[in-house]
């Protein structure tokens, strides 16, 4: 039998001992887990940021995973506990537009019905969760739980009552005009890298230049170690991104999140 595979994305951080109260419950349900931590460091309550850092890790895990997010503003409130099977994994958390991009990636978001090959729970099956069961901490004593009775091999039908539709982010789009590619920064990674939502598909012409915050690059580059200042690539994520050679993009550009790219593309003849 291969061994269950969790993984974990939350904004708790590590200093409060959140996430060990997690992996505890995990484990002691089912002790023969393997738990990931994909990102305890996301902004506090930034669920599109939890949204955008799963995705680019997730899909690198086999396709019978768990994956629990947890970045959960509403916690203690109305919105619903849900347990989402796609073909990319299971996937456990708040329905708060968590799996957003994950669901994108897959084609199959569709503003917010539950996708075509894909099922949804309500976690409403109360046996399955941790008791007492705190207004704060739904991570400890809902996900965790019925994440670890999922992986140990209990259906997930049991775990909740169906549901037809799911919180969908409202995310930009980026669009084409003439010779123009024109985005929004997406994400700031770690090392202040300006990541947008234009995906490598639309610049597949070459890129005259790409322009943000009042600034110009001319070109692509191909990786970080060549050019100085700014540079303009496609990183791994395959997304264009926005970097500065030894230094941070956010900080010299005085640029975040919502930031306008506009890439101007070779006229085709």
């Amino acid at each position: 039998m291969p061994v269950p595979l969790i993984t974990l994305t939350t904004d708790f951080g590590t200093r409060d001992g959140y996430v060990a109260a997690m992996k505890g419950v995990i484990l002691g349900i089912c002790p023969e887990a393997h738990i990931v931590d994909v990102s305890h460091d996301i902004s506090p309550q930034n669920v599109a940021q939890g949204a955008f850092v799963l995705d680019n890790a997730v899909q690198y895990f086999p396709s019978d995973a768990v994956h629990v997010a947890v970045v959960d503003p509403g916690v203690g409130t109305s919105r619903q506990p849900i347990a989402l099977s796609t073909s990319a994994g299971f996937f456990i958390g708040p329905d708060n537009g968590i799996f957003t991009h994950v669901l994108r990636r897959l084609g199959h978001m569709t503003g917010a019905e539950v996708p075509e090959g894909c099922s949804a729970v309500v976690l409403d099956k109360t046996e399955y969760w941790r008791h007492p069961v705190s207004n704060t901490f739904h991570g400890r004593d809902i996900f965790a739980p019925v994440a670890a009775h999922l992986a140990k091999g209990v259906p997930m039908e049991k775990l909740g009552s169906p549901i037809d539709s799911l919180v969908s982010l409202k995310l930009s789009q980026p669009f084409v005009r003439g010779n123009h590619v024109e985005g929004r920064i997406l994400h700031v990674d770690s090392f202040g890298n300006l990541i947008s939502d234009i995906p490598a598909s639309l610049i597949d012409r070459d890129v005259v230049s790409v322009r943000i915050a009042d600034r110009t690059n001319s070109g692509l580059n191909e990786t970080y170690g060549v050019g100085e200042g700014l540079m303009a690539l496609v990183g791994s994520h395959g997304y264009l991104e926005i970097a500065w050679r030894n230094g941070s993009a956010t900080q010299r550009l005085d640029a975040d999140v919502g930031e306008t790219v506009v890439v101007e593309l070779k006229r085709e003849a």
